[in-house]
């Protein structure tokens, strides 16, 4: 079992684990976009291979044991061990899942923030054009968002899409128990993205008034599960939408009572969301790394603390660089405890600050004006200091 104390010094105890990524050799602040596995990932890979070469197609049963593996460790993470989950390759195909169940015709409104990810702010903009209104937010400031969420919602609102961490500025969102209580007086969906919160923050959905939300989120990045690894936490009223958006896998179980013939059935509980056919390799590798996890001893808990640690390292090696606020500036103005897994930089100049960090072996991400350095527990604080040392080169 790892101590926090070993996670400090050099070498990190945990980088042995982790020597196909050679994380002692290189500075990869990129942990709040891609974590390292650990070497043990590939024995799932090859567990995949295997099992397909021989039992062929008769491999599923397998795989949908691993898949149920994967299932479990999210709700380990998300503090909800009778969660329904809905897996899939990427958050946004269980997003587009999510909005094909909504009554957008009857309710054709949704309300979000412009401190979303991507793959739904692309999708929200796609469906503006579609006679869909949807009312964006702005995201600061960061400690009135949920209370002005919660002044959009209405009758006509479907649903209310928001991050229970800003992927660009790691910024913690408060208060979603008080949106989830406005968004349950309306009838109104409440959808929260926990990507950047799992791994590196406390999560209890229950404790967090979060029992009646869709969460969605995935293990790409601090649960170091590799690409493929997504779900949907689906609440306990999801029985009765039906997903237009719907894969054949939902066919599978106990189907629901449909007294029309002609009319799509589908199971109870997260199977009503399931997809088709995938490739399940990257079940079997999570499924691994999950394990590796309980090997280890490295636990929310656990992690919590290690990233909590690591960007306050962070934090101060900045501080002492004295940039000029006007050059280069990080976000003072709350307490170190209001930050999830990453430091982020404002600077006008983001991206050429990466590549240039990049050109010495620091690697590290931009974000429109932000430079975000991202910590992993496989790094030593030696290593957090002399990425952020390079900015003064």
């Amino acid at each position: 079992m790892i101590a926090l104390d070993q996670l400090r010094s050099s070498p990190n105890a945990l980088a042995s684990h982790y020597s196909r990524f050679r994380v002692s050799e290189r500075l990869l602040l990129t942990g709040h976009s891609h974590q390292a596995w650990p070497d043990v990932a590939v024995e799932g890979q090859l567990e995949a291979l295997d099992d397909a070469a021989r039992h062929v197609d008769a491999k599923w049963d397998r795989a949908a044991a691993k898949a149920e593996e994967v299932a479990a460790g999210f709700r380990t993470w998300l503090g909800d061990p009778g969660a329904e989950i809905a897996l899939g390759a990427s958050t946004h195909e269980l997003v587009v899942r999510f909005l094909s169940a909504l009554d957008l015709r009857r309710r054709p409104r949704l309300v979000t923030t412009d401190g979303e990810f991507h793959s739904v702010r692309r999708q929200l903009a796609r469906l503006g054009e579609e006679d869909i209104e949807v009312v964006r937010i702005a995201a600061e400031p960061v400690g009135t968002l949920a209370a002005r969420l919660a002044e959009e919602v209405d009758a006509g609102t479907s649903a209310v899409l928001v991050s229970m961490v800003l992927f660009e500025t790691s910024r913690i969102v408060p208060g979603l128990d008080e949106l989830a209580t406005a968004c349950a007086d309306d009838d109104v969906e409440l959808l929260v993205d926990a990507y950047h919160a799992l791994g590196v923050v406390p999560v209890s959905l229950p404790a967090m008034g979060l029992s009646d939300a869709w969460v969605v989120g995935g293990g790409y990045k601090y649960l170091q599960l590799g690409e493929g690894n997504c779900f949907l936490r689906i609440p306990q009223h999801a029985d009765r939408f039906r997903p237009v958006v719907t894969g054949w896998y939902a066919e599978f179980g106990e189907l629901a009572d449909e007294p029309d013939p002609r009319r799509v059935s589908y199971p109870t509980g997260a199977g009503r969301f399931a997809g088709s056919t995938y490739d399940p390799t990257s079940h079997y590798r999570a499924a691994r790394v999950f394990r590796s996890h309980d090997e280890l001893g490295l636990t929310p808990t656990l992690l919590h603390e290690v990233s909590r640690h690591q960007v306050g390292v962070l934090m101060h090696a900045f501080d002492e660089l004295g940039f000029p606020e006007d050059v280069i500036t990080r976000d003072r103005s709350v307490t170190r405890e209001a930050f999830a897994g990453f430091m982020a930089l404002r600077c006008a100049d983001a991206q050429d600050r990466k590549d240039a960090l990049a050109a010495r072996g620091v690697l590290t991400d931009s974000r429109g004006p932000y430079l975000r350095f991202g910590p992993a527990p496989y790094l030593s604080d030696d290593q957090l200091r002399e990425a952020v040392a390079a900015l003064a080169v």
